[in-house]
């Protein structure tokens, strides 16, 4: 007969299971100082501008600078036209960098470092001398519609929307993506439609909710433009009626907060759908 070996003591076992477990690190004390003083810096003015909005005239509480925000002259046309700006303006600059970014990691590698440099310009530029170059070298067609606006902000929205694709590309093994679409018979126009694009989805997005917030925050250049979009009416407002002009801030900062929070849950959902399909 075979002798089995005796069985280690539980007790062994389970402390040398144990010894494999991560260890969870305690909450550092200056971490939880950096997130306090940072939700206070974030907090703190957002809670003095709402009690602010709903402060009546006799001190108490009033929902009229909310309610009443629709009802205002010229909100409608405003924001309208910011709406307007913010979607001919993702969808120039997604059709304009999608392509580039794909065309650079794929054929043109060495080009990256020069794009990089080429798409943070608009960041040095001063708006004042953007729009000043703009409006000298426009044709008058052009000038006479507010989608000169638009090709502003494209080019404001360039480096944010860029960077939030070239870092979409770079998480991707692009090249193996491409090689098996083309390996089956896919064109070049199938590929980046039905390849490329769902898997930069969470990345468009990003650079969509970037624009976005870009366009409807932007005031320099509406202003040099003489187009009363949705921040030079606030401003034109806060004259007459400040609480008011303070609600339809509060307003376009709740609806970019929205849209933030519906791209991370869509992102979390991808990414769990894809470790349950590779499980």
């Amino acid at each position: 007969m075979v002798a089995l070996a005796p069985a280690p003591p539980a007790d062994a076992s389970t402390a040398r299971r144990g010894a494999h477990l991560p260890r969870l690190r305690r909450p550092s004390p200056f971490r939880a100082v950096v997130l306090i003083v940072a939700g206070a810096y974030f907090l703190i003015p957002l809670y003095a501008a709402v009690r602010f909005c709903l402060r009546s005239a006799s001190g108490g509480l009033s929902f009229e600078a909310i309610t009443g925000i629709p009802h205002q002259e010229g909100f409608a046309s405003a924001f309208e036209l910011s709406l307007r700006l913010a979607l001919v303006t993702t969808l120039i600059t997604l059709v304009l960098i999608v392509p580039t970014a794909v065309v650079v990691h794929l054929r043109l590698p060495r080009l990256r470092r020069l794009l990089d440099g080429i798409t943070i310009l608009p960041i040095v530029i001063p708006p004042v001398v953007l729009i000043v170059g703009v409006l000298e070298v426009a044709p008058t067609t052009l000038k006479a519609t507010s989608y000169l606006l638009a090709l502003e902000y494209v080019v404001l929205a360039m480096p944010l929307a860029y960077r939030a694709i070239d870092a979409g590309l770079r998480a991707l093994d692009l090249r193996t993506l491409v090689e098996a679409s083309r390996s089956l018979g896919s064109s070049w126009p199938t590929t980046l439609w039905r390849v490329l694009l769902p898997n930069l989805r969470t990345a468009m997005l990003s650079a969509t909710v970037l624009t976005v917030a870009l366009v409807l925050g932007e005031y320099t250049l509406a202003t040099l433009d003489q187009y009363q979009t949705f921040p030079v009416w606030i401003v034109a407002f806060d004259q007459d009626n400040a609480q008011t002009s303070v609600a339809a801030s509060l307003m376009a900062l709740l609806v970019t907060w929205l849209i933030l929070l519906a791209i991370s849950a869509l992102g979390t959902r991808r990414s769990r759908n894809r470790r349950e399909v590779s499980v």
